[in-house]
């Protein structure tokens, strides 16, 4: 097994860091506010509708950690020692809160519960890496918000995690064994991932980030406070949320152009950051799901890659040109998607510009799971995902450095949120964003053709 000084006894089995996992061991600062402290976690908020039966669902939770081998694993980052061990299954906490008592919309009080989640600690120190707090508003309405580390599960995960878990809970209930498909387990990844990295088509792929990242830097933002202050660090998040009207004009535009709303959004956003200085040669990073096998998809774990996505602004002159440059820089980077690790030694220099004393980088994604739940049925209890938390928080769930943008469209409207470190923004500079970024929104969308001078 393994201690929190990272050390594990000799019979434990080591199995390597994943790509994925080894990039965080490099990156991390060894303090609170890093990779592996305690505020690196990923929080979900689900409502539940019907007789909600509280041992049945920690037996549920307790089975999760059976299924999903993440869940109860210890990462040991000892330089080359460092290795991932996989312990007995164990029963994650479940926290359960009484708020019949309380007045006003407890659609309101489920995001402030959620929020008090993501607010708190998560330790990596010990397994399982999950753990529930439910609010339970009276026999049939409740909400249930899941909180784990996000070396152990990214956001894929989540939303396996909770279908799981419903599928767990409503065998349950009914005495008969669950029905869901074989999981993998991340360490079947790890080992795939070694033989590829290997192989030819990795090494196609490398050379292609070399050429297509010649030169190239992540286009980055100015901060409002310069790292050298060292100001205390947290991370905060700001929600908002763009009208219908802008949902439905980049529906319509990614059908009429054969794209798809993130690179509709993705191409807005490249033309903000020139507006903004960033010049006509734009490197936006993004994440992308990482599940290289589709063996993987119901495996928990953390997967998920950090993709620049380099676009040449200078010879568009319409956001029709820019949206088509988007669409074939993301289709070349996903034929060509490695780890971000991999990237970086392709091209050594892409992060100078992003980590000088006042700029930083700022990634840009759109969530397009095919697994959230809403409103669906799984034996006798509803499960609605809570899309639309529209409340801010000082501190939440941490970023390494500076600051994520994340849009879903969701009906009516998209929803937003942006993450920040504190230390380096101030709420008001993200707000500025957000308003700017409609601004050029709802001058392209309605007149994709017209010259971009003219608009």
């Amino acid at each position: 097994m393994s201690h929190p000084n990272g050390t594990i006894t000799a019979q434990a089995e080591r199995i390597p860091l994943s790509l994925q996992q080894d990039f965080l061991r490099l990156i991390d600062s060894g303090t609170d506010a890093g990779p592996f402290g305690p505020w690196y976690t990923i929080v979900g908020g689900w409502r539940l509708a019907g007789p909600l039966d509280v041992p049945t669902l920690q037996g549920a939770l307790d089975d999760l950690v059976v299924r999903h081998e993440s869940l109860r694993t210890s990462l040991v980052r000892d330089g080359d020692d460092s290795c991932q061990v996989v312990g007995e299954p164990g029963s994650p906490s479940l926290t359960v809160h009484d708020l019949s008592g309380q007045e006003g919309s407890r659609d309101l009080q489920a995001e402030e519960l959620v929020n008090e989640v993501e607010s708190a600690p998560f330790t990596i120190d010990q397994t399982p890496l999950i753990g529930a707090v439910l609010g339970r508003f009276d026999e049939r309405d409740a909400v249930l918000a899941l909180a784990a580390h996000h070396t152990a599960v990214d956001g894929w995960s989540m939303q396996l995690v909770v279908r799981d878990l419903a599928e767990l809970y409503a065998a349950r209930r009914a005495g008969r064994p669950a029905v869901l498909p074989d999981p993998g387990q991340y360490r079947q990844f790890v080992a795939w991932q070694r033989e590829y990295e290997r192989g030819p088509a990795a090494d196609a792929s490398r050379a292609f980030w070399r050429e297509t990242l010649r030169g190239a830097q992540i286009t980055p933002i100015p901060t409002d406070h310069a790292r050298s202050a060292e100001l205390p660090a947290a991370t905060s998040w700001h929600r908002f949320l763009l009208a219908e009207d802008f949902r439905t004009a980049v529906l319509r535009l990614a059908r009429t152009t054969r794209t798809t709303p993130f690179m509709v959004l993705l191409a807005a956003y490249a033309l903000l950051l020139r507006e903004r200085g960033g010049g006509d040669d734009i490197v936006a990073p993004t994440f992308t799901p990482g599940r290289m096998q589709s063996r993987m998809l119901d495996t928990v774990g953390s997967f998920y890659n950090f993709v620049p996505l380099r676009v040449d602004l200078a010879p568009c002159r319409t956001f029709a040109d820019v949206l088509a440059a988007v669409r074939q820089t993301c289709l070349a980077a996903h034929t060509h998607e490695l780890p971000f690790n991999d990237i970086l030694a392709a091209a050594p220099n892409l992060l100078d510009a992003a980590g000088t004393d006042r700029t930083a980088d700022l990634a840009f994604q759109v969530v397009q799971s095919p697994l959230i739940m809403a409103d669906k049925p799984v034996g006798d209890l509803a499960y609605t995902a809570m899309r639309r938390r529209m409340l801010p928080q000082a501190v939440g769930s941490a970023l390494p450095d500076g600051a994520l943008w994340n849009l879903e469209l969701n009906a009516p409207g998209i929803v937003g949120s942006v993450g920040y470190l504190s230390n380096l923004f101030t709420t008001e500079s993200m707000m500025d964003l957000i308003i700017d970024f409609q601004r050029v929104l709802s001058r392209v969308l309605p007149r994709p053709d017209q010259e971009l001078k003219n608009l």
